[in-house]
């Protein structure tokens, strides 16, 4: 029996309730969970993501709900998705609800399911690379809007949803060129919601703020010399005082984590990420010789917060002198301030209309909100947030483990028609909002 036959079987068993089990959902929930799993089974991972196929996905849907639905490409063979549902008084800035249709690659040797097979198993796990991060919201937005138009619902603000390529490799041919470009403008886009994580509680999470990532290099220079000899100023011994002295920052913010004075996400991280030193040889490298020239590369992110001129001065003075032969780039890899010069977090407070709004649609829901937060990684909300438009990052995800990039990424099929019910009430809530202040 080929590998191909058995794969083509689990898919076909997949689409329906496991053998022998008598499904507790109603048959317009089975279609909803299955038009989940035909988008998981697009293989949208890197390097190679098949934007073609899932375009045609989530086009097709789009129109089958009477939305009107149009692909543009900033650059060639990376669609991006506009969908549009016009409100009563266009004048009203509109609510714009992101999605990336990009994944991560998957290893399917660490897998329990096949990784693009989309399987739902007998309790109701639904495994896919992208299940969590983050096909699920792009499917609970379209199937939300699909209940609200069924049930006649008319949203007084215009909702657009945009699904975007390229998120999980910086976000610079999608959505970056998206929100600087006319037909974003265009859209008056007053409100953005954009992915979150999943909550291994009862709570959603809800995120107000990305840290902004940068990368740091640093490069030491110094006499070779023979492996024998111990002497001063070598390009290793340098690089050592670097990555001495960072380890010792890193663990002093570390420790505010472990102490629960402060979240992942508020502290600075710098970590690790290669090395390159040493003079090859045929069999490695030549174990007798000191080498001229050593070089560190980290990944640093900053929360909102952080004064970048206070790092760069620790750079300068602890981390890279140039009196110990010491040169180093912080590289910037995406916006850190808005374009009025303002931190790009968005207000989680009755100053601000769109949370008021957002928090009480959530517990009408039936749903519960942990204290909002920095997400310690970065998504496409930063781009919007540049703009000066308010971003919150959300993924109606709760009781569920976090497994975004992680091998066996699955959600629970009741999670995901949860979710639709949520954004139901999030989006008819701030698609109606007409206060003059928003």
């Amino acid at each position: 029996m080929s590998r191909f036959f058995v794969y083509g079987l689990l898919i076909l068993l997949s689409c329906h309730p496991p053998p022998g089990a008598t499904s507790s959902f109603t048959p317009q929930e089975e279609e909803q969970i299955e038009r989940f799993q035909r988008y998981l089974r697009i293989r949208t991972t890197h390097p190679d993501p098949d934007y073609a196929a899932a375009a045609a996905f989530l086009l097709e849907e789009a129109r089958s709900i009477g939305l009107h639905a149009l692909a543009i490409e900033f650059v060639p063979g990376k669609p991006l998705l506009l969908i549009s549902w016009p409100g009563s008084d266009p004048s009203l800035p509109s609510l714009l609800l992101n999605s990336h249709i990009d994944s991560v690659p998957a290893e399917p040797s660490h897998w329990i399911h096949p990784p693009f097979a989309a399987i739902r198993d007998a309790a109701g796990r639904i495994f896919s690379r992208g299940a969590q991060d983050d096909k699920s919201i792009a499917v609970q937005y379209l199937e939300a809007l699909r209940n609200l138009k069924a049930a006649g619902f008319v949203p007084a603000r215009s909702v657009h949803i945009s699904l975007v390529p390229d998120e999980e490799i910086g976000g610079a041919d999608g959505a970056a060129r998206f929100a600087a470009s006319e037909q974003f403008r265009a859209l008056n886009v007053g409100f953005v919601l954009d992915e979150g994580q999943a909550s291994p509680t009862d709570e959603f999470r809800v995120f107000y703020a990305d840290r902004s990532p940068f990368s740091l290099i640093v490069r030491a220079v110094g006499a070779p010399g023979h492996g024998s000899r111990m002497f001063d100023g070598g390009a290793m011994e340098n690089l050592m005082d670097c990555v001495e002295a960072i380890a010792r920052f890193r663990e002093s913010q570390f420790d505010q984590v472990k102490s629960g004075s402060k979240a992942a996400s508020e502290v600075i991280s710098v970590n690790p990420v290669y090395m390159k030193a040493g003079t090859p040889s045929p069999t490695g490298f030549v174990m007798n010789m000191q080498p001229s020239e050593a070089e560190v590369g980290f990944d640093v992110r900053l929360p909102p917060t952080t004064d970048l001129s206070v790092l760069k001065r620790r750079i300068d003075e602890e981390w890279a002198p140039n009196i110990k032969n010491m040169t180093y780039q912080l590289i910037q890899k995406g916006p850190a301030r808005d374009n009025k010069g303002r931190s790009l977090a968005t207000p989680t407070d009755e100053s601000n209309p769109w949370w008021s709004a957002f928090k009480q649609a959530v517990l009408a829901s039936g749903g519960k909100l942990a204290k909002p937060e920095i997400l310690s990684s970065t998504t496409d909300a930063r781009f919007m947030r540049q703009m000066g438009i308010p971003a919150l990052g959300f993924s109606p995800m709760a009781n569920t483990p976090i497994l975004l990039h992680d091998h066996n990424e699955f959600l629970m099929d009741s999670v995901f028609l949860k979710g639709i019910k949520v954004y139901e009430h999030v989006i008819s809530a701030l698609s109606s909002l007409t206060e003059t202040s928003v």
